[in-house]
């Protein structure tokens, strides 16, 4: 998989094209934020709460879209939060795109920022900081990184301004989100986000779990229950048919 990635790498390195999965999520991210922006002023922000990563809410009400959600919002008390994250969902995922196609591409994501968000709940559970909120999509770009990383670890990128393997711009964002955890446990930016989502990559990569399609064997389930449910059915109106009209009264 590993030279393979390179040699598609080299081929669309310089390809102008924007995939398709990068490309929306680009759009609905940065349309989520501009939204979220404006509300404020217009005292509508509160309808964006729900949506965050409330770890009290996972864990008491069940609030099971928010592990999801809160990957389509950011602070909006500021532009560095959003920018940083589109940038290196840019710069890095459309490369990771072009190897792995769409599909491939989204469960990744989706892998690594759900679970990020689900490590988030549970290291709030330990700490006791349930009551602090977690938004933004770092913990699947996190996990980008890290693919890219081990995918690409010789091409160069920038570290500020001084070009460095990917391989070591890896390893040092990693170090600082697993420092940054030691003081904070929460927050509008979890760290522990960061650090979660780039363990459940390595996961993914590493143990083969890429191998598995999981919106293919969610499908599959759902068409065999689909089969049996009408399997059973079809048994009991058979059952009724054979049973035959009932006693003719005179």
């Amino acid at each position: 998989m590993g030279s393979y990635a390179r040699r598609s790498y080299v081929s669309n390195y310089h390809n102008p094209m924007m995939p398709p999965a990068v490309k929306w999520l680009l759009i609905i991210n940065t349309a989520l934020f501009v939204a979220y922006f404006f509300s404020i002023p217009l005292g509508f922000d509160n309808w964006f709460r729900p949506f965050m990563l409330h770890p009290r809410q996972v864990l008491e009400r069940l609030a099971f879209w928010q592990p999801v959600t809160y990957l389509f919002l950011h602070d909006p008390r500021g532009f560095g939060h959003i920018l940083m994250n589109m940038l290196a969902l840019w710069w890095f995922g459309k490369d990771l795109e072009a190897v792995w196609g769409k599909r491939q591409f989204l469960q990744y994501y989706f892998f690594c920022g759900v679970g990020a968000g689900l490590f988030a709940v549970l290291m709030s559970l330990v700490f006791g900081s349930l009551d602090t909120p977690t938004l933004g999509a770092s913990g699947a770009i996190y996990g980008i990184l890290l693919a890219f990383g081990l995918l690409f670890p010789d091409v160069q990128v920038l570290l500020i301004l001084f070009p460095i393997p990917a391989k070591y711009f890896v390893m040092i964002v990693g170090a600082i989100a697993f420092m940054s955890t030691f003081g904070s446990t929460g927050g509008n930016v979890s760290h522990v986000a960061h650090l979660g989502g780039m363990l459940l990559g390595f996961l993914y990569l590493k143990k083969g779990w890429g191998k598995w399609d999981f919106l293919a064997t969610a499908q599959a389930r759902y068409r065999d229950w689909k089969m049996a449910r009408a399997k059973r059915k079809f048994q009991v109106y058979m059952r009724k048919h054979d049973r035959g009209p009932g006693p003719t009264i005179h």
